[in-house]
């Protein structure tokens, strides 16, 4: 009788949107709670980001090497006489595929995560590793920290293809001008030989003017709009003396930026090792940029293999350094 009454209309008009809203919103929290789950054994790997076909890493690694220019003998040398243990991306990544591949690394089964900084001139090695293992998973922002943090590391590990490896480049980057100075580097269609890394440089700054006393009073800290900035300066922070007593800051600055990301990611890796299926390489170091026409470099610092279980169970750095 009362069926078409205004206030049971009402009320049913609200149990139905209540209903509605509880339903959508369970099945908002199902897919979150799944975003981050592994595919069950058995079902066919996924394909994100994974390069197909038949070529090896190492055939893929030749092929993107037989674009790139030979060794310059004046910057090899400028860049190995003020960075003892680099080596050209050209040969570092020659030796990577093939140390991986004997792993069980292929581009089939391997995704790709790089923490490295905003700078496209960070892009150099990334863009190499993209033609060989395909897209890659960012977790990286400013000087190259690992912004992404736990919840990053978590959806790349869901992200890895069932019984497939991970491989995680990461590490600050610093320039070096043909004529030899630290933290300047030539960039192409531009006159100015720059600052690289620019985060790098004025973190170093803001902790120097802390270090001198001429630090100013601010009431802008950690605002949203350059809080990755501020994460870099604080984390820079316990380095102060180490940067102050250097014979060359801005080659000392890279080495302690290293410092600090290593701890994070490591950490990282550490409270998401359950995700990790067959294996991880962790590959970590300094970037060494240099001009638009000659090759970049890298300095190997850890090149570490984690097992299935997350534990690490073997360092290649030296297969990756002889």
């Amino acid at each position: 009788v009362y069926s078409n009454h205004p206030l049971n209309l009402l009320l049913n008009s609200s149990i139905s949107s209540t209903m509605k809203l509880s339903l959508a919103s369970l099945a908002l929290l199902a897919a979150s709670a799944s975003a981050f789950t592994t595919s069950p054994a058995g079902r066919a790997s996924t394909s994100l980001n994974i390069l197909a076909g038949t070529q090896s890493a190492t055939e893929r690694v030749a092929n993107v090497m037989a674009a790139r220019p030979e060794e310059n003998e004046a910057i090899d040398a400028l860049v190995k006489k003020n960075f003892p243990g680099a080596i050209s991306n050209k040969a570092m990544e020659t030796k990577i595929a093939s140390i991986l591949e004997a792993k069980g690394f292929t581009p089939a089964n391997t995704l790709l995560c790089t923490s490295l900084c905003c700078d496209e001139l960070a892009r150099n090695l990334e863009d190499d590793l993209n033609k060989v293992y395909g897209h890659n998973f960012n977790l990286g922002g400013l000087s190259g920290f690992p912004f992404a943090g736990n919840t990053g590391f978590g959806a790349m590990s869901a992200h890895v293809p069932d019984d497939g490896f991970c491989l995680l480049v990461h590490g600050p980057h610093v320039g070096i001008s043909k004529d030899g100075v630290i933290g300047k580097v030539e960039r192409s269609g531009i006159a100015l030989v720059d600052n690289c890394c620019g985060s790098a440089i004025a973190a170093s700054n803001y902790l120097k003017g802390i270090t001198d006393g001429g630090a100013k009073i601010t009431t802008k800290l950690q605002q949203f709009s350059d809080f990755q900035q501020g994460a870099v300066q604080e984390l820079i922070l316990p380095h102060g003396k180490r940067l102050n007593d250097a014979d060359n800051r801005m080659k000392e600055l890279p080495y302690a930026l290293y410092d600090s990301q290593d701890i994070l990611v490591r950490d990282i890796i550490n409270g998401g090792k359950g995700g990790i299926k067959q294996g991880l390489a962790l590959l970590s170091g300094i970037q060494i940029n240099t001009g638009p026409d000659t090759l970049d470099y890298f300095h190997p610092l850890r090149f570490d293999y984690y097992d299935a279980d997350g534990n690490v169970v073997e360092s290649m750095i030296d297969e990756l350094s002889s």
